[in-house]
């Protein structure tokens, strides 16, 4: 008796709950709005929970790229263009286009809305003729630091020995940094010191385009910077 009194209890104030939920959505519909929003609230624009970088991301339009932009049924507007210093690149017979950061299918897309009361439903392509070769950064305690082109996959120690190697007055443990579409930029500590001596090779991670490998410098050559010293023979004031 005790255990069927409690069963209906429970659905009666089950019962009760979800009428009053259903009587306030229908009341408040914008408390309905901003629970449901909330759910959705998982996009690329969110500061606090960006959304992971693309896998295999296409290359996006960049300063002084030459496009070659064909029309297959209009090629009275075939023409080749140079992305300004602003972005923008001008069409013929169609005005100034913004097309910096977009990929090569993005650019068609816009193109045709740029046509839109020219042409009717244009069959446009897009090559790129020249555009910025894939490169990578390697700053400080190397020996040869400054930009590479990333013509093939790379890893971090593969990179660090394109630039000369270590110095002698640099530490093992290095920091790489990208930077995402959004702006986000990653930074992750790499302990290469293990890799080096044949122990967790998974800390010997590939490079992107447009990665910065950071090898900071031992504190003993800092401290040594300020502090005289000698081998073997006294200091003396």
């Amino acid at each position: 008796m005790k255990k069927l009194l409690f069963v209906l209890t429970t659905l009666l104030l089950t019962s009760n709950a979800q009428s009053l939920r259903a009587q306030d959505a229908n009341q408040n519909p914008d408390n309905a709005r901003l629970v449901a929003s909330k759910k959705a609230s998982t996009n690329s624009d969110d500061p606090i929970h960006p959304l992971p970088g693309e896998r295999n991301p296409r290359y996006r339009i960049s300063r002084s790229d030459v496009l070659m932009i064909t029309f297959a049924l209009s090629p009275e507007f075939n023409q080749k263009v140079t992305v300004q210093p602003d972005g923008y690149i001008t069409l013929q017979s169609a005005g100034t286009l913004n097309v910096l950061g977009l990929t090569v299918p993005e650019t068609v897309e816009a193109i045709k809305k740029a046509y839109v009361n020219t042409l009717h439903e244009p069959i446009v392509d897009v090559d790129l003729l020249d555009f910025q070769k894939a490169y990578f950064i390697v700053s400080g305690q190397v020996t040869k630091p400054g930009q590479y082109d990333l013509r093939y996959d790379l890893t971090v120690s593969e990179a660090i020995a394109m630039a000369g190697g270590f110095m002698p007055t640099a530490k093992t443990k290095v920091y790489l940094y990208h930077r995402s579409v959004s702006g986000w930029v990653e930074a992750r500590e790499l302990k290469l010191s293990d890799f080096l001596h044949g122990k967790n090779v998974n800390e010997d991670v590939g490079v992107r385009p447009g990665d910065m490998i950071f090898v900071p410098e031992k504190t003993i050559t800092k401290v040594r910077k300020y502090i005289p010293y000698s081998i073997g023979v006294p200091v003396i004031y």
